[in-house]
């Protein structure tokens, strides 16, 4: 039965269930209401039309569509087969995606408390999470220790003295800094990461305290480009097994390998790469090798598109400039930092549209799109060609799923949190 299929059925029984979980994941992660649109790929813009013709009043909302998720598993599998995907939930903790990718076998990356209840909460077994934060509160560690959450990361000598106070029966994985991709969008080295000649100590201090050290982890940073990093930085984790070993501690059996993966043409290419310094790591170790990966954002972006509204327009001579009710205090809060990632297009309501706006309907003219808020850093585009829009027009803008709607705020009352997700399922043909 495909995967659609399967979602749907659950649904309509109040209950999504699948083989791999020990307990059913409640309804309540995909509404009763909500309708799971079967369609080809090349109709979803009639969809997006078709949800807005019926909104009684204009909003902007999200379309997640679940047939690409599928389709991602499946490209992952393929590219990294011996690889536990972890996905990490502060990349996009929407209720249906994540209840999608936990039928579809994934296991979940928490950084905080509310992660792990929000995980926890779909029935998902305390086992498939990694708590991925090398510096945690005593409350989360405490709360971790309650709900048998038992495998975490650390890199510093205050997290080992919390994990022996609060959670002792805690597995860990010490998380080094490597040479970050000097082609990655953000480098997560100069906050995390124990220092090459901070790691014997750590490992020393870790094993006297009573801990288990089980493995290491890295990340390359964000949206990394260069396979042969993951290279090194493997070659790296294998020094730090190999020390271990010679510190007399047991044999050290996990590698987490990070995120930073996205979905493009570099990913197999970055596959090949990891799976053969696996297989030489592996032909190295004493004890069998579980390989694991954090992925947020090669799940989570280009499996939601956000449809927003114009609600304002200004023609100063030749260029326009539009209001759009999402900006960087919502969705669009990455392109603070990075532009690149965004890709739209309008979608002309012809109902409302004068003649002179039909005769002129082939120009394109040099455009602005602002977000909804008083701040005059709330540009969401600048010098784009756009045709003629009006008020009430769409423009949709695709590929809007990583840390967009999870970095959101209600800024001067504009509330994004609650934009709405509506779901769909895509064929390729």
């Amino acid at each position: 039965m495909a995967f659609s299929q399967r979602i749907d059925m659950e649904i309509m029984s109040s209950t999504l269930t699948t083989t791999t979980l020990e307990a059913p994941l409640p309804a309540s992660t995909l509404k009763g209401n909500d309708i799971i649109h079967n369609i080809s790929r090349d109709r979803l813009m009639d969809l997006i039309h078709s949800i807005s013709e019926n909104q009684e009043t204009p909003q902007p909302f999200y379309l997640l569509d679940l047939g690409t998720v599928e389709r991602l598993m499946h490209s992952w599998k393929h590219s990294l087969p011996t690889t536990k995907p972890f996905y990490a939930v502060k990349c996009n903790p929407n209720p249906a995606l994540l209840a999608a990718l936990a039928l579809l076998g994934a296991n979940f990356d928490c950084a905080s408390q509310a992660e792990i209840e929000t995980i926890l909460g779909l029935g998902v077994s305390p086992d498939r999470i990694l708590y991925a934060n090398p510096c945690k509160a005593v409350s989360h560690i405490k709360y971790a220790a309650s709900v048998g959450v038992n495998l975490t990361t650390f890199d510093s000598k205050g997290e080992i003295e919390k994990i022996k106070q609060w959670h002792p029966k805690c597995a860990l994985l010490l998380r080094i800094k490597i040479a970050n991709d000097h082609t990655s969008w953000r480098p997560l080295g100069t906050k995390f990461g124990a220092l090459s000649d901070e790691i014997l100590p750590l490992l020393s201090e870790a094993h006297l305290s009573g801990l288990k050290v089980e493995g290491v982890s890295f990340h390359v940073g964000s949206k990394a480009s260069d396979s042969a990093i993951y290279r090194d930085a493997i070659a790296a984790a294998r020094d730090v097994f190999e020390a271990a070993s010679k510190l007399g501690m047991p044999s050290m059996q996990v590698l987490n390998i990070g995120g930073g993966f996205k979905d493009n043409s570099l990913f197999s290419e970055i596959g090949k790469t990891v799976n053969e310094a696996i297989k030489d790591m592996e032909a190295a170790a004493t004890a069998p090798l579980s390989v694991m990966a954090e992925p947020g954002r090669f799940f989570a972006e280009t499996v939601f598109t956000l449809v927003t509204n114009v609600f304002g327009k200004r023609v100063r001579g030749d260029r326009r400039e539009y209001w759009i009710e999402n900006g960087i205090y919502g969705a669009f809060n990455p392109t603070a930092y990075d532009r690149s990632f965004m890709a739209f297009k309008p979608l002309l309501l012809s109902d409302h549209r004068s003649k002179e706006d039909e005769d002129s309907c082939g120009m394109l003219w040099p455009s602005t799109i602002f977000g909804p808020t008083c701040d005059a850093m709330d540009v969401v585009a600048t010098d784009c060609k756009l045709p003629e829009l009006q008020v009430n027009d769409l423009v949709v803008f695709y590929n809007m799923g990583a840390y967009t709607a999870s970095a959101g705020t209600k800024f001067n009352g504009f509330d994004t949190l609650s934009t709405p997700t509506h779901l769909a399922y895509t064929r390729l043909s």
